[in-house]
């Protein structure tokens, strides 16, 4: 079993999330994430005065399935959160040795 992680720009949230649906990665979760990178922080203006944060907004993604979805999985992901520019993000394929449900204990693929 694999685990995507995905630091993508939150524009591209819902097109990722319609295009996992779409091949059947109905559950991943999502959190808010700050990091910094090649794009070297995020820049605003406010009231004519531009201020540099310091660090870029992004959301990471994070998705378990079986060894022979991983790669379909992360395509689709890297599809659907292209635009082309520096910051769309990384995407993360990890090893996992094994899960376990909580509610029904069941382990691995079934735990899926």
């Amino acid at each position: 079993m694999k685990k995507i992680e995905a630091i993508i720009r939150s524009s591209k949230f819902e097109p990722v999330k319609t295009a996992l649906s779409e091949i059947g990665a109905n559950f991943f979760t999502f959190s808010e994430v700050k990091g910094f990178g090649k794009q070297a922080g995020e820049h605003v203006v406010y009231r004519g005065a531009e201020y540099d944060l310091g660090y870029i907004a992004r959301l990471k993604i994070e998705v378990v399935v079986t060894d022979d979805n991983a790669e379909k999985v992360a395509a689709t992901i890297r599809k659907a959160a292209h635009t082309g520019e520096i910051g769309d993000g990384k995407i993360l394929i990890i090893g996992i040795d094994e899960i376990i449900s909580v509610r029904t204990a069941k382990v691995n693929e079934s735990a899926l």
